[in-house]
């Protein structure tokens, strides 16, 4: 009864460090109380059971917006959408259970501050391998200036590393461990040796962000043109800037296949200078890409890239989910980019990513490592409602900006619509829910971070090692 209590404190303690709540001083304890129940628990399958849920009920009261998404836009009802996310929490649930039956005998170990951490750290970086990533442990220290300094180095995941060491360390004192077990945690002072995050970097460089607040309930297809129309009205009051940013929309634009959306858009090019948007392209065999356009000085298309990294359930229906409708209706089935492309607007090399990308830093750093000397982020969050989703998505877009030491320009349909600094505080934002344009700041780098140029392999580093020790001692010394 006592373990199955404290596995649920530490789903609480996970809730409560990100977004609706924001109590991100609990983190170095989030996974304290599961850590203690696994030390009470020596069989296998009890471990297991206390992993899997915690691993559901943190899911299931993380992302109460998917449920709302299924039911107001994906037509499922009441009960369908409600069935379906409960199967979704119980899916994802499935991780933190591997992680409680390996923890449980590498936290009786010698080695069981890193070790543990490392499997953590490791088993994070799988949520994306297998198709759904939202919030790591690292992303609580977005402010916590000393942590933040490894982002650079080894992205988010040297944060969670952190975090899971000292949740460790808190665990062994609790229950008394030797205190040869708590030496590894010494080396943490050492994070004040690392480079400082830049305090004020240069913001010389000027782009209009339009937030359209188009209503993600209305038939698209059906005002169109008065949607257009009106973000015109709200570029025509803004002095003008060499660069125009439209965001991601609730049904997309169509450059390719409208011939009147295809002047528009390269008149907005032609007065301004450059015009970034987002539109279905197409492959060679018809199948819609997901994807952003930059337009030149002269309306002529300068660049595309194509969307790698899809939203589930909104361009594409994940595995044993058939029965799940798209919540995107106005297009088939979209198929994913293959290759990261930076476009060039003269000085500005942009990495843009599309909407649930910035929940992928292996993606994001491949912009910064070719080039890109400011990052963009063009997204539509109105299909969360106004729900805590929006704020978890900003948090997770300003991690991509400290990782790869680069300016952040977040534009949103109807918010949170940010600027954001290479040390992750946000310069500049739009209050959300309403239809506006505004000029904003931001400066260019063009240095790569260690972490843009070597990527995650700290955190396959930890998995490895993680794994192979829990195994180590869940299978072949328990023989």
């Amino acid at each position: 009864m006592l373990s199955g209590l404290l596995s649920l404190l530490t789903a609480l303690l996970l809730l409560l460090i990100f977004p609706k709540f924001d109590w991100r001083f609990l983190a170095p304890i989030a996974l304290t109380p599961l850590l203690i129940a696994l030390a009470r628990t020596p069989k296998l399958l009890p471990r297991f059971l206390l992993g899997w849920s915690a691993g559901i009920c943190y899911w299931f009261f993380l992302c109460t917006w998917i449920q709302f998404v299924l039911e107001a836009h994906g037509d499922m009802g009441r009960f369908g959408s409600w069935g379906s996310f409960c199967l979704f929490a119980i899916l994802k649930g499935l991780h933190l259970a591997v992680f409680s039956c390996l923890a449980g005998p590498l936290f009786r170990t010698i080695y069981a501050v890193p070790a543990v951490a490392a499997l953590w750290t490791g088993l994070e970086r799988t949520h994306a391998t297998f198709g759904f990533t939202w919030l790591q442990l690292g992303n609580a220290g977005i402010n916590m200036s000393v942590p933040l300094r490894l982002a650079p180095f080894v992205g988010v995941y040297g944060l969670s590393f952190v975090f899971a060491m000292l949740s460790v360390g808190v665990a062994c004192v609790i229950l008394r461990q030797p205190r040869n077990r708590l030496y590894p945690l010494f080396v943490l002072p050492l994070l004040w040796l690392l480079p400082a995050l830049p305090q004020n970097s240069p913001a010389n460089q000027t782009a209009v962000v339009v937030q359209p607040n188009v209503d993600t309930e209305q038939l698209w297809t059906s005002n169109a043109d008065e949607n257009l129309e009106r973000q015109l009205t709200l570029l025509s009051n803004i002095l003008p800037a060499p660069l125009v940013i439209w965001p991601e929309l609730p049904a997309p634009l169509y450059y390719y296949t409208d011939p009147e959306f295809h002047h528009l858009a390269q008149d907005v090019a032609v007065r301004h200078g450059y015009l970034l948007f987002e539109t279905v392209a197409y492959k060679t065999e018809r199948e819609p890409l997901n994807s952003a356009v930059l337009l030149g000085r002269e309306g002529t298309e300068l660049g595309r890239y194509d969307k790698i990294n899809l939203v589930p359930f909104g361009e594409y229906v994940p595995p044993f989910f058939h029965f799940v409708n798209r919540i995107s209706q106005e297009t088939g089935d979209f198929v994913p980019g293959t290759q990261v492309r930076v476009l060039d607007a003269g000085k500005q090399r942009l990495g843009v990513f599309i909407c649930y990308e910035s929940a992928f830093p292996e993606l994001v750093r491949q912009f910064a490592s070719q080039g890109a000397n400011v990052l963009v982020n063009l997204s539509n969050d109105g299909y969360f409602g106004h729900t805590e989703a929006r704020q978890q998505h900003l948090l997770i877009a300003r991690m991509r900006a400290v990782e790869n030491d680069r300016w952040l320009i977040r534009s949103t349909n109807d918010g949170y619509t940010a600027v954001v600094d290479p040390a992750g505080r946000i310069t500049q934002s739009l209050p959300p829910y309403r239809t506006l344009a505004a000029a904003v700041n931001y400066g260019l780098i063009s240095k790569p971070t260690f972490y843009a140029l070597h990527g995650d392999w700290f955190v396959w580093s930890c998995l490895a090692v993680g794994m192979l020790l829990g195994l180590w001692h869940t299978v072949l010394r328990a023989h």
